[in-house]
């Protein structure tokens, strides 16, 4: 079977942005750095011998980051999802992946890191919760959801059981 993996553009922030991933994630590395050379300078423009691709893995997941320049940038169409079994883990990937990102950007368990990418950080439960067959008890949860930043598991519990 073909795997599917992401690729992320970044003006000339690749290798950066795949060391600070990797050093947030266990089971994580970067696995490859290829280099720009002669050929295409003409069309890519980039110094030789400067970053072109990193390959790297995240828990696991495999993932590409390219050095392609300022033509595009992250928004919040795609981000990627950190599914958290415990307050402690959020509060982790919360700190971690925040740190130097936008502040104004954070809702809803949504963050923007240094680089612009948007990331989720969900606690489990809550969408275990939202995706149950009480639609009250979803309902209520959604309601305190709106009115976080970073998600509070506690907090997500009480609006669960209607407090």
């Amino acid at each position: 079977m073909k795997k599917i993996t992401t690729c992320l553009w970044f003006d000339d922030q690749a290798e950066e942005a795949a060391n600070f991933y990797t050093s947030i994630f266990e089971n994580s590395k970067i696995k490859h750095v290829s280099r720009y050379g002669e050929a295409g300078k003409e069309h890519h423009r980039r110094p030789v011998g400067s970053v072109m691709v990193v390959s790297f893995e995240l828990n696991g997941m495999e993932f590409t980051a390219l050095n392609g320049g300022p033509l595009f940038k992250f928004n919040e169409a795609i981000s990627l999802q950190v599914m958290c079994d415990s307050q402690q883990e959020v509060d982790y990937y919360w700190k971690k992946l925040g740190q130097g990102g936008d502040p104004k950007a954070q809702q809803c368990g949504w963050l923007k890191d240094k680089f612009g990418l948007s990331w989720q950080v969900n606690p489990s439960v809550m969408i275990e919760i939202m995706s149950g067959p009480d639609l009250e008890k979803a309902q209520r949860v959604m309601g305190a959801v709106m009115q976080m930043k970073k998600l509070d598991i506690p907090t997500i519990q009480q609006a669960a059981d209607g407090k």
